[in-house]
């Protein structure tokens, strides 16, 4: 007989109204990172040109050969002509020198606070030998990702109409950046990078998120701008346990890609919360039947995250499914429940939840006892 045990792992009782937002960036995307959903979209699937978002991915490839021990942060790298170019046109430079040895260290951190084009070309050069076959690479591991939209052509971000994505697939990198390279993710919360440079005093450069500065809770992501997509920024924020990533472009000054970016972050924690049970957390539950123990201990096998409106929150219920008493013998791992998460007003979610131990069974005579009991008793 299918019973529902209804438990108390939580009840909030938080009060407020969730507004509709709105926001001038031509494309927009909120998402809640631990739960994964997806907060607020705008033209999310509109093609643009990432312009320096690129450097994203650049960052990733370096990071993941870094994680395998293919590449080290103190390796050196050596600077070519093309790479040198990069500052002497105009764009966005760590100002490096041809010929120069820098360290991966050193160019990563180049990429991602200074936005430097030439450094993203050195490193490109100095992991697959040319900014071409850089460029498969990053297309490979979008792939990997899921990114269905997006083409990458070069390393830096510059104008190129192959280089191209939309907000929701950076919105995808910007997460499996910070999920698959914590410790190297702290690159992109530092605010300023001084480089001590060959043949000159050394250059310092503030991070170009401003973000960064107006919110101490902001630990990355990336900024870009061109001429065709406007102004863009990838945005994370981390308040206690729960992650916020917001990714905006289309909007037309450094000013109001903050603003956008600040706006929605605000309004994910203002107007939702992120409910979270944790795998560790076992559940006692019911009777199972004929065991030398009453009780079992259930549990999930990866913690559940879900996002939730503030204004609904006390109407929310927790409920353990599952045919009690357990009359079946089972092992550790099994699943014999589920939990069911619900409200009146038809929101449901339901999760397996599995045995913590082995089912360890009892004498006959015990059984037999049990049996009349139950028959009695019921």
């Amino acid at each position: 007989m299918k019973k529902i045990l209804n438990i108390l792992i939580f009840i909030l009782a938080i009060s407020g109204n969730a507004q509709a937002i709105e926001t001038t960036a031509k494309e927009a995307i909120l998402l809640d990172y631990n739960s994964n959903e997806i907060l607020f979209k705008k033209n999310e699937n509109l093609k643009i040109s990432p312009a320096s978002l690129t450097k994203i991915m650049t960052s990733i490839i370096a990071f993941e050969l870094i994680k395998k021990g293919e590449l080290k942060l103190d390796e050196k790298i050596i600077v070519s002509t093309k790479a040198w170019r990069m500052s002497k046109s105009g764009y966005s430079s760590m100002f490096i020198m041809p010929n120069d040895k820098i360290t991966v260290e050193n160019l990563l951190k180049g990429i991602i606070v200074a936005s430097g084009n030439d450094a993203c070309i050195a490193l490109a050069e100095g992991i697959a030998g040319s900014e071409e076959s850089f460029a498969l690479m990053m297309n490979e591991k979008a792939k990997d990702i899921g990114m269905k939209n997006t083409n990458f052509s070069n390393s830096s971000g510059i104008f190129s109409e192959s280089n191209f994505s939309t907000v929701e697939d950076i919105a995808l990198m910007s997460s499996y950046l910070i999920k698959n390279y914590p410790e190297l993710y702290k690159i992109y919360a530092l605010k300023t990078f001084t480089w001590e440079r060959t043949g000159g005093k050394p250059i310092s450069q503030s991070n170009r998120n401003s973000l960064l500065f107006r919110n101490s809770n902001v630990d990355g992501i990336k900024t870009g701008h061109l001429d065709d997509s406007g102004y863009a920024l990838a945005a994370s924020l981390k308040n206690g346990e729960r992650r916020l990533i917001s990714v905006i472009s289309g909007t037309i000054s450094n000013a109001e890609r903050t603003r956008e970016s600040l706006k929605l972050l605000n309004y994910a924690l203002i107007s939702t919360d992120l409910i979270s049970i944790k795998k560790n957390n076992e559940l006692l539950v019911a009777d199972f039947w004929n065991g030398k123990i009453n009780k079992i201990n259930l549990h999930l096998k990866e913690d559940v995250f879900f996002t939730y409106p503030k204004r609904r929150s006390k109407d929310l219920s927790i409920a353990i499914i599952g045919e009690f008493p357990i009359q079946k013998s089972f092992k550790k791992n099994d699943e014999l429940a589920k939990i069911r998460i619900q409200d009146k007003n038809g929101f449901s979610k339901e999760y397996p939840l599995f045995a913590s131990d082995d089912y360890k069974d009892i004498n006959f005579i015990k059984k037999f006892i049990n049996t009349i009991n139950f028959l009695i008793w019921g």
